[in-house]
């Protein structure tokens, strides 16, 4: 389903590790993603804490399932609201229920990164990735984790995986362009396909006329 998020990715390639990237993963667009989650603002200079997630080979029963998803479904509200402390705590009852919920290691993940938490963010990313490996979604926040950690080549990685699994994502277009620009290669540093699927970006806009390609 089409996402409410609105687009926005850091201008300038530089201040990627500088500038909080909530405005990033808000600004995904999940078309025809199930991962529908609202717009999740970041509280800010909260002190990390150990995500809380049942054991990976626990059994789960169907009725943990259901359960879990009316926490996730809670959760999504209250991200929308800006609540997002008591939005992570139905996220961390829902996974505790079903670690195996993508939809709510993808919103927790969300809630972590707007609070700079980048290592739970990018282990929840990576476990909602592993779940849907044909999303584009969780690679693109993964990657961009990576970035603010400065793991410039793990952040490349997910972005020519997301660029596969999702051809028509700008957003992932434009980061990608950032990463390799980071890394020195012109070559792949390119935002031609990200112009292209919208012309208005003004990131990526400013990325061809940086890289000519």
């Amino acid at each position: 389903m089409a996402s409410p998020f609105p687009a926005r990715i850091l201008a300038r390639t530089r201040h990627v590790c500088q500038r909080p990237l909530v405005a990033v993963m808000v600004g995904i667009a999940l078309s025809g993603c199930s991962f529908d989650l609202g717009s999740l603002m970041p509280e800010k200079d909260k002190p990390q804490e150990t995500p809380k997630a049942a054991p990976a080979d626990s059994a789960v029963s169907a009725g943990n399932v259901s359960e879990a998803q009316a926490h996730t479904t809670k959760a999504q509200a209250l991200a929308k609201a800006g609540e997002t402390s008591t939005a992570l705590d139905e996220f961390n009852r829902a996974v505790a229920l079903d670690p195996y919920n993508a939809q709510a290691l993808y919103g927790r993940a969300l809630i972590y990164q707007g609070n700079n938490q980048h290592d739970f963010a990018i282990a929840d990313f990576g476990a909602a990735s592993g779940l849907n490996p044909q999303k584009a979604e969780p690679l693109l926040g993964r990657a961009v984790s990576y970035l603010a950690l400065g793991k410039v080549r793990e952040a490349a990685a997910d972005l020519d995986e997301a660029s596969e699994a999702d051809p028509h994502n700008a957003q992932v277009w434009t980061t990608r362009g950032q990463a390799y620009e980071r890394l020195g290669d012109k070559a792949k540093a390119s935002y031609t396909k990200a112009v292209a699927l919208r012309p208005r970006d003004d990131a990526a806009r400013s990325g061809l006329a940086r890289v000519g390609g």
